[in-house]
């Protein structure tokens, strides 16, 4: 895929630009494996927002995504590649020999007509799936799941890839892409190849009115805010809020500690993610 970007016809224009969706092969999705997309606006069951700043956008329909592939022993074949608008990879639509149809994220140089399977008998090529096991040390993939049978949690994101570095007892290290080294059993699956749309870090957005579209809303500074409203809020004229930055609850938003004390899996990292400050 590549970037295109259009002649400055407007502000807006003139520093936005789009994928060029070269790759894609199919416009409409298959509609046995779609459903409706409520929006909910960032809130919860109480009405309540938990998640901020969302809300609006276009209408989507969400695509059943086989995170699990666990159709063992089966080649099926790659009849689509697809635009999906609730992830930034692209899907590939799969039709099985006995008919079934599945989605599943593209990796990076799947095409059309391709054969892909999973299980004991896939070999080590772009879009099989089988245990890490059974996958040699310096392989990148993606679509790793943390717990046995549960389907891919982790390197999902477009672009990414994971690689396996090591295996040792029952574990297989896996070097994530933030860096972070990780134990995972044997046991688990993994998707072998790089997730699709690589440029994707590369589109500019352009304007706020296609943020608004993607159901992003505005975001105010908390040192522009009152002081009833933000703790770095208030003052005389402009000011650096007179404090660390932190949230409007008041936690810590650059080195505070954020992770959930109830499922810690420290035992399982060898090495945390690398700073991102140089």
């Amino acid at each position: 895929m590549a970037i295109r970007s259009y002649k400055p016809t407007s502000p807006g224009r003139r520093w936005g630009s789009v994928s060029d969706f070269s790759e894609l092969t199919k416009k409409r999705p298959e509609k046995s494996l779609t459903a409706p997309l409520k929006k909910h606006g960032g809130r919860n069951v109480h009405g309540n927002i938990t998640c901020r700043h969302h809300g609006g956008g276009n209408k989507r329909l969400y695509r059943f995504i086989d995170f699990k592939r666990n159709k063992d022993n089966m080649a099926a074949k790659v009849t689509a590649i697809e635009y999906d608008p609730n992830r930034t990879s692209r899907i590939a639509l799969l039709q099985y020999e006995d008919g079934e149809k599945r989605y599943i994220l593209a990796p990076k140089g799947l095409e059309v007509g391709a054969t892909v399977v999973s299980g004991e008998i896939a070999p080590v090529e772009v879009g099989n799936c089988m245990q890490l096991r059974n996958i040699p040390p310096g392989t990148p993939i993606h679509n790793v799941e943390l717990r046995k049978g549960n389907g891919g949690a982790v390197v999902r994101a477009a672009g990414s890839a994971a690689f396996v570095s090591a295996k040792e007892g029952e574990h297989a290290h896996i070097a994530l892409p933030s860096g972070e080294v990780r134990k995972v059993l044997l046991d688990c699956r993994a998707t072998i190849g790089q997730v699709s749309n690589i440029d994707h870090m590369s589109v500019s957005i352009g304007k706020a009115g296609r943020a608004r579209h993607m159901g992003i809303r505005p975001t105010v500074r908390g040192v522009a805010q009152n002081p009833v409203a933000h703790p770095m809020g208030g003052g005389e004229g402009r000011s650096s809020g007179g404090r660390h930055p932190c949230s409007p609850w008041g936690k810590l938003s650059k080195g505070g500690k954020t992770r959930s004390k109830r499922a810690l899996s420290n035992k399982y990292i060898i090495r945390k993610r690398r700073s991102k400050r140089k």
